[in-house]
């Protein structure tokens, strides 16, 4: 006895559709007594590209199952990591200007008054210091694994980001007191423009860590792991920033 079928290729399409391409007719002799079927195989050929971000097909037809699947389901991370890159060299971009202009001031301008840094911020600066050292140790505890311990290191970072926000607070008040305003010099001008366009810039990150701290990463399209390596990222060029800045204002003076 003759058996026909016949095998179906299917190719899914870089948007996610699904789009038959050919149908292979076949046939085979099959044993007395036997049933004749004819079926169509599909076979699901994948040419989207992007590694791993093609969403795996649900298994069984429930839709619970297909809930679960999409839930699980994460795209490419490699674009987060794309993104923070962009961003910090976008930063970079935004401080070139006025760190250029204040060199130039301090050098050629016949009005420039040197201006004492502030003790206060020495002490800031140490305190950014050893929140990137914490945020290390937080991401080597979430390596490890250690959820308690990433958790605990993780808020230990974010108070020391508050408390160095508070302190250059406390720096602006300082200067109010002693009679220095942004307008009042142009190295005073230059002092409150790098401290607060800092600070404005470090409220990212703190928005970042509490983010890590708060969200769900299990239906979140970011995982855990590359949350907070961007959030990472951010924190050291910060920190390294701020370092940058503080010793330009110090040799300033």
């Amino acid at each position: 006895m003759i058996a026909a079928g016949s095998l179906a290729f299917v190719a899914r399409t870089r948007n996610g559709t699904i789009e038959e391409v050919s149908e292979l007719q076949f046939r085979t002799e099959i044993m007395p007594g036997t049933t004749d079927t004819h079926d169509t195989e599909r076979i699901v050929i994948d040419i989207g590209g992007g590694g791993g971000g093609t969403r795996p097909p649900s298994k069984g037809g429930g839709g619970g199952d297909e809930d679960n699947d999409r839930r699980r389901w994460k795209p490419p991370q490699g674009r987060y990591p794309t993104a923070i890159t962009l961003t910090l060299v976008s930063i970079s971009m935004f401080f070139l200007v006025p760190c250029t202009v204040f060199i130039v001031l301090a050098h050629t301008s016949k009005v420039w008054v040197p201006l004492h840094v502030p003790r206060v911020l020495w002490l800031n600066t140490a305190i950014l210091v050893v929140s990137s050292f914490t945020l290390e140790k937080a991401r080597q505890r979430l390596s490890a694994p250690d959820f308690r311990g990433f958790r605990k290191l993780w808020r230990a970072t974010t108070i020391l980001g508050i408390l160095f926000l508070a302190g250059q607070f406390v720096v602006w008040l300082q200067l109010a007191a002693s009679g220095l305003y942004i307008a009042t010099n142009q190295a005073a001008s230059f002092l409150y423009v790098f401290t607060a366009a800092h600070a404005v810039h470090l409220l990212g990150g703190i928005a970042g860590l509490l983010y890590v701290a708060l969200h769900d990463f299990e239906k979140g399209k970011i995982s855990r792991v590359t949350a907070v390596k961007i959030t990472s990222y951010y924190w050291h060029f910060m920190d390294g920033l701020w370092i940058f800045l503080l010793l330009l204002l110090y040799l300033g003076t």
